[in-house]
């Protein structure tokens, strides 16, 4: 048996079934909290509604005919109860994106709910449960709300089966039909809605009337769908603008705003630039911003230009004064009209301030432990992420003096170049990279709302084992040389791996200068293993376990030396979600 594989057999051993031995099966993160029956069962059957091989291939077949697509959305729209007018009572904010259209809306919301509006929410992927999908005035609605309306929704779509209709819809199209249902009979005054993937062929592109829509920062992401090339992405981003609708976006690469203006002329869709976020602010009055990070800005004004928009076309009283750039610069030729900045309202002002995204640029401190955590899965959004945690991290470790060292936990998913990934994030100078998949504990059933049927336990670990071996000839090419601080204590050479270790740990290569990489089989023994018994919420490794591996033996004592430890965790919101699941008890209530 070759190395790789005989790894991935001893790590799948940890993974018994019920007969005692090791099977492919869906993955779940965390052992089954003691809630209503009522409400597990709700996620249960809603897990059987996920994506399979079946329903992909319809989906590329009707990817080439949007039509189709949406008639079969509204097909089940109608079979549930409501008819797409319906919709055109929530007052939708529409927005899409490659990264930052989740934080848009999360500021867009703050702001409204802020000017006193009863707010819907619908975003996806969630982080720990399901239910944070949507959310009613910032809050996830109850496990007695959402058992309530799924089974609402579900019954009615069971009992219209019929020869013509003989499916159910599948997990994403049933959640955001019953947030449609959510919101409507919980009389929100607006609805935020989050696109899935792409624009055009998204499933909440049904929504056939909203007040305003907006464009986040695009880059190349989902390629399999939404096609290779920015342009592609973009024309499919564009899709959701509609004839007579404002829409806006933010500074992108020209190729991408000509494929927005040519789709936003082709739809009779008017389209603006937002300005800079500086243009909002007065000499005295800086804005801040409650999520972190330079690239937050471009989020902030999308957010304000939408929430500005949204109450200037509903006769909401505390709207922006409009106010004249305050800055004396050469004016960017944009293909479209540049939106006017304005001055904030106290309610916009403070709903920047006060917005809460999880996940995205937070940082937990426990001790000597700084927890970084950002689910960044795209070269942009990564990009963005080094730049935060390198500026925050050094500037903890200037404040708090000592040996400071820095693991990276990192998983990626999907049809991501990891690859690219991963070397984008070696700047930030990791002394052990940790890779795991997107599993909390292994303890069997875990939490229903993380169960994952799309996907089987060989299949997440070879990924590691093959982000292990990307990380590795990375740092060999290298030559593990790092301008930020090379005086950081590392290992030096790593010896041949010793073979039959109980756990994934070997590297993938038998030599490799300064590697430090391990594998672990959940993100339970990833963070057991990098807090080394110094967060109380986690046990020390079990010694006898790690000790015949030079890189966990070795880095397990300078982690119990060191003054502080960093931890990034990155490359899946899947990958944060197990995460938080762990690190806050309080998600999991």
């Amino acid at each position: 048996m070759a190395p790789r594989y005989r790894a991935l057999h001893a790590v799948l051993q940890l993974f018994p079934s019920r007969t005692g031995r090791a099977r492919s099966r869906p993955y779940s993160t965390q052992p089954a909290p003691v809630v209503r029956m009522e409400y597990q069962d709700a996620i249960r059957t809603l897990n059987t509604l996920q994506t399979n091989a079946s329903f992909l291939q319809q989906v590329k077949r009707q990817r080439n005919n949007p039509q189709e697509q949406l008639d079969a959305m509204r097909g089940f729209l109608e079979r549930s109860g409501l008819q797409v007018e319906d919709l055109d009572q929530l007052n939708i904010i529409h927005v899409t994106g490659t990264k930052g259209k989740g934080s848009t809306c999360a500021f867009a919301e703050q702001i409204l709910r802020n000017c006193g509006l009863k707010t819907g929410f619908y975003s996806s992927p969630h982080l720990v449960q399901v239910r944070e999908r949507i959310r009613i005035n910032g809050q996830p609605i109850s496990k007695e709300l959402f058992s309530k309306y799924f089974w609402q929704v579900y019954n009615r779509l069971e009992e219209t089966k019929d020869d013509e209709c003989p499916s159910m819809p599948a997990y994403f199209r049933f959640l955001t039909i019953m947030a449609f249902h959510v919101f409507l009979q919980e009389k929100v005054d607006l609805a935020v809605v989050e696109v899935g993937i792409g624009g055009a062929y998204d499933c909440t592109n049904i929504v056939r009337k909203p007040i305003v829509c907006g464009v986040s920062s695009l880059g190349i992401d989902h390629t399999s769908i939404l096609g290779d090339t920015i342009e592609k992405i973009a024309w499919q981003k564009a899709g959701i603008f509609k004839p007579g609708v404002p829409a806006f976006t933010v500074p992108q690469p020209a190729q991408s705003l000509e494929v927005l203006r040519d789709r936003a002329s082709e739809l009779k869709c008017p389209l603006y630039m937002c300005p800079d976020l500086s243009d909002y602010e007065d000499r005295d009055s800086a804005l801040h911003l409650g999520l972190a990070g330079d690239h937050q800005r471009l989020n902030a004004t999308l957010a304000l230009q939408l929430a500005q928009t949204w109450l200037q076309k509903q006769g909401w009283q505390g709207v922006g004064e409009q106010k004249s750039p305050s800055r004396q610069l050469p004016a960017v030729k944009w293909p479209f009209v540049l939106a006017s900045p304005f001055r904030p309202s106290i309610p916009m002002v403070q709903g920047l301030q006060e917005t809460v995204w999880l996940g995205r640029t937070q940082v937990l401190q426990r001790g000597p432990m700084t927890y970084y955590i950002d689910g960044a899965h795209t070269s942009n959004s990564v990009k963005a992420c080094v730049r935060w945690f390198r500026h925050v991290a050094l500037d903890e470790e200037k404040a708090g003096g000592g040996s400071v060292l820095r693991v990276l936990i990192f998983n990626a998913t999907g049809d991501r170049d990891t690859a690219a990934l991963m070397k984008l994030l070696q700047p930030c100078h990791f002394d052990y990279a940790i890779f795991c998949p997107n599993i909390s504990e292994m303890s069997g059933v875990g939490i229903v709302d993380q169960q994952n049927f799309n996907v089987t336990l060989e299949s997440v670990l070879t990924q590691c084992l093959d982000n292990q071996k990307n990380w590795n000839q990375l740092m060999e090419e290298r030559g593990c040389s790092d301008p930020w601080d090379s005086s950081l204590p590392v290992d030096s050479l790593i010896k041949e791996s010793q073979r039959g270790i109980p756990l994934l740990l070997a590297p993938s290569s038998e030599r490799l200068l300064n590697c430090n990489s391990l594998v672990f089989p959940s993100i339970s023994h990833a963070l057991q293993w990098a807090s080394q018994g110094r967060d109380p919420d986690f046990l020390c490794p079990d010694i006898n376990l790690l000790h015949h591996h030079p890189v966990a033996s070795s880095g397990s004592v300078l982690l119990r030396e060191a003054s502080r430890i960093q931890v990034l965790i990155t490359g899946s919101l899947h990958l944060v979600g197990g995460a938080l699941k762990l690190l806050d008890k309080s998600l999991s209530k």
